[in-house]
């Protein structure tokens, strides 16, 4: 079941509660990305509402994945990129809320995603000037040697950043893919 990818997607309803239900469910199976179980999609929509107007203002773009076998067209995949507003550092985009659902796991998706990823930065109109991808991910979960297997390379960290619970201290570690 291979996925196909789409960057800048049209938003519609179906797409919004599409990525919120993906957010809730690899949140509430442990994903590092931005909530601690439990969660539900109401709790996720105020964020998801920043990007859908960071998207709306032109500075934000969404890749999303879909299951080539799924007739529902369901979002299982999802990463956004965020262009820099700093005008020494538009050379570079951020990409984050990274996911793959966690019924997919496993089957290669997640490569898949960072491969779609990738291609976007190099190839996409209005990308045309990206010199690198630069992410963060939460210490401790393991996600940074899935990133360093997909070409990022650890080149920053900051100790005890992220605060998962009371005693749960977690780096926040900066990884960086040089497109050129």
């Amino acid at each position: 079941m291979p996925l196909t990818f789409q960057l800048d997607p049209p938003v519609d309803r179906a797409l919004r509660d599409g990525v919120l239900a993906l957010w809730a469910d690899v949140s509430n199976a442990g994903g590092a990305v931005g909530f601690v179980p439990p969660v539900t999609p109401e709790e996720i929509r105020p964020a998801l509402l920043r990007h859908l107007v960071g998207m709306a203002e032109g500075g934000t773009r969404l890749l999303v994945g879909r299951d080539t076998d799924d007739p529902a067209g369901r979002v299982v995949a999802t990463a956004f990129f965020t262009h820099n507003s700093h005008p020494l550092m538009t050379h570079w985009v951020w990409l984050y809320t990274v996911m793959v659902h966690p019924r997919h796991q496993g089957k290669g998706y997640g490569r898949d995603l960072m491969a779609a990823a990738e291609e976007a930065a190099r190839t996409a109109e209005g990308f045309e000037h990206i010199e690198a991808i630069r992410l963060t991910c939460r210490g401790g979960t393991g996600v940074d040697a899935f990133y360093a297997r997909a070409g990022y390379k650890e080149v920053g960290r900051v100790p005890a950043a992220i605060r998962v619970a009371p005693g749960d201290d977690r780096d926040d570690i900066v990884m960086l893919l040089q497109l050129t």
